[in-house]
């Protein structure tokens, strides 16, 4: 054995001296790469389907022409998200906001602190440190100075509890407008590295006044890099929970309205009352939390497109007329299998009146519930006349940004799957309708999708 050692040695010697010198080779990323489960996510293997409307439709528009369509692989929440969920979002935007105003009165104990290094940003940029305790109930009168004008003044109806005001817990978030980017005129030029001096981008802008008002303006600038295509906009978080009232007038929906996103009775329910706006921001802090919490970042978290939302509610049961199969909303026991309006004015049939906690139901083929009835759910389409004529079959989405100067014709997006309040055509995988994206509804809530990095 000892005699093959030399040979061996010589063999392994040749090996490693035969390595590509001066070849392309990559940058050694050669492994395979298995994407970890988003927490709470379900993965929808891609596939196609057939898109649109199975049976007649209620509006006979040239919207509901069916069409072979394929979708790419992505995950998506399990369920819609829930109160609880919104309220982590919520809560760090509270904590955020009170982070900020101690940096800004020159609490430097407030502000991250790096090591052999020092930290030159000014306060309104500088990174905050979330290991820091907030004295939200601090008896030093310079701390809740600071603090004062995120409560409630002292005519709040509210005794002298101090509490919050949701209306200052503003969040501010930022797209870049690809649809300006497209434009023919505002091609990048390789070979000048720069763009075509006659380039434009029309984009939106907010900021907040001396009154604590949030301003919403379009402006026109002259396109010199990539940062002119970037657009902003500043959303109050908090749910509208006047929603309840405002939606169902002459009923008594008092107790929704005072419990229904605070009270953890509520805590696994669906979060209502969002719009789309709030929606889009809720996507954006929810990737920005998970990027700066990991070192791999992932693809962004957003909303579902119409056709994969479409595709996912149909479980893979292709040309299935509702999430579970079948053309029916009860199965062999006569019970009902989602929460809707069921009969008239008789909510309860279904074990539920109004929304439900999620889950309440089984899942479809894919696991994911609620894909049919307790709320209707966002997308990231905007609604159009005869979107489905000029849509590509790969991976369809009609999409348009509009901007804060557009008419609001230009602002529906489109909301599938149905209700609590809704009848059962409603629920059918195939059928869409559409809300305008600054409106909140008390039966609109929203799920969260994640592109998948591979095949």
């Amino acid at each position: 054995m000892k005699r093959f050692l030399p040979i061996l040695f010589v063999a392994s010697l040749f090996v490693s001296c035969n390595k590509s010198a001066g070849e392309l080779v990559g940058v050694g990323n050669t492994g395979t790469f298995h994407e970890a489960n988003p927490y709470g996510m379900i993965f929808v293997k891609r596939g196609s389907f057939m898109m649109g409307a199975n049976d007649q439709s209620a509006f006979s528009g040239a919207n509901d022409r069916s069409m072979n369509v394929t979708v790419d692989a992505f995950w998506m929440d399990e369920t819609e998200i829930t109160n609880d969920e919104y309220k982590q979002f919520v809560n760090w935007v509270k904590d955020s906001i009170a982070l900020r105003k101690l940096v800004i009165a020159g609490k430097d104990e407030y502000r991250k602190q790096f090591k052999n290094q020092s930290d030159d940003a000014s306060p309104e940029e500088a990174r905050l440190n979330w290991k820091a305790k907030i004295p939200w109930n601090s008896k030093d009168e310079d701390v809740r100075e600071i603090l004062s004008s995120m409560y409630y003044d002292g005519n709040n109806l509210l005794g002298s509890r101090r509490q919050i005001d949701p209306t200052k817990l503003q969040y501010k978030y930022e797209w870049l407008n690809t649809d300006q980017a497209a434009l023919p005129g505002n091609k990048f030029n390789v070979n000048t590295g720069a763009y075509y001096p006659g380039a434009r981008a029309r984009v939106d802008s907010s900021y907040v006044d001396e009154n604590g008002v949030i301003h919403n303006v379009t402006i026109t600038k002259k396109l010199r890099s990539r940062r002119d295509l970037i657009s902003n906009r500043i959303v109050n978080v908090y749910p509208d929970t006047i929603s309840w009232l405002r939606d169902f007038q002459f009923a008594y929906n008092d107790p929704k309205m005072k419990m229904y996103f605070s009270h953890k009775g509520f805590s696994q329910y669906p979060v209502v009352g969002v719009s789309w706006e709030q929606a889009q921001a809720f996507c954006q802090w929810r990737t920005n939390y998970f990027n700066n919490s990991n070192s791999v970042g992932g693809q962004d978290y957003r909303l579902p497109t119409e056709a994969e939302w479409e595709f996912a509610a149909r479980g893979g049961r292709d040309l299935s007329l509702y999430p579970w199969g079948g053309n029916y909303v009860r199965d062999a026991k006569g019970c009902f299998l989602a929460n809707f309006k069921p009969m008239r004015g008789s909510y309860t049939d279904d074990t539920g009146a109004a929304t439900m906690k999620v889950g309440s139901f089984a899942p479809n083929n894919f696991g994911l519930y609620d894909m049919a009835g307790n709320v209707s759910e966002w997308t990231s389409t905007a609604w159009g006349g005869s979107s489905n004529m000029v849509v590509s079959d790969m991976n369809p989405n009609y999409q348009y940004n509009a901007k804060n100067d557009d008419p609001d014709v230009l602002k529906r997006k489109v909301v599938k799957g149905g209700s609590w309040k809704d009848i059962a055509y409603y629920l059918q995988c195939g059928v869409k309708t559409y809300e305008y994206q600054y409106e909140s509804r008390p039966y609109i809530g929203f799920r969260c999708v994640r592109s998948y990095n591979g095949e």
